[in-house]
């Protein structure tokens, strides 16, 4: 059986977690859904501080840029700049689909900016594209011993 695959969802929207966790289900992808309600949240959850000082590191991070509190993109920054989670694939999605908003989150060092699509049909088809890219295609990095991951 195939390790599942670990996702922190930066959401806040509670339909919109809904239908990514039911995307990953109906596309029959094992994976470990962590949640940042908010960047705060997100970024706490990857530099282990409050409530999340036992997580393990994603594999990668789905965040959605217009978050409460910090923006999606400043957070991004944050992020790369932090050698220790740098590593880490980023899965931008965005619900505009203008040109500035397309480069933006390239210019950032995203992996990859895709349209949030509104339907569950839609969705497992991303779900399954991610899947058979980061998954199959590409390898993701094992890079977790400054964390002392144990998966």
């Amino acid at each position: 059986m195939m390790k599942p695959l670990h996702i922190l969802l930066d959401e806040d929207n509670e339909g919109d977690i809904l239908l990514t966790r039911e995307a990953f289900e109906k596309a029959k992808i094992p994976i470990i859904l962590s949640m940042g309600k908010d960047e705060k949240e997100a970024i706490d959850f990857l530099i282990k501080a409050g409530n999340h000082q036992g997580a393990n590191l994603p594999d990668m991070r789905i965040p959605y840029v217009n978050m409460p509190k910090k923006n999606g993109h400043k957070v991004l920054q944050f992020i790369q700049g932090n050698e220790n989670l740098h590593h880490i694939p980023v899965i931008m999605f965005i619900t505009a689909s203008s040109q500035k908003h397309i480069n933006l989150p390239y210019r950032q060092y995203d992996n990859y900016y895709i349209t949030k699509p509104p339907e569950v049909d839609d969705f497992i088809g991303v779900a399954a594209t991610i899947e058979n890219f980061w998954v199959f295609i590409a390898r993701l990095t094992n890079k977790r011993n400054n964390y002392n991951d144990k998966r």
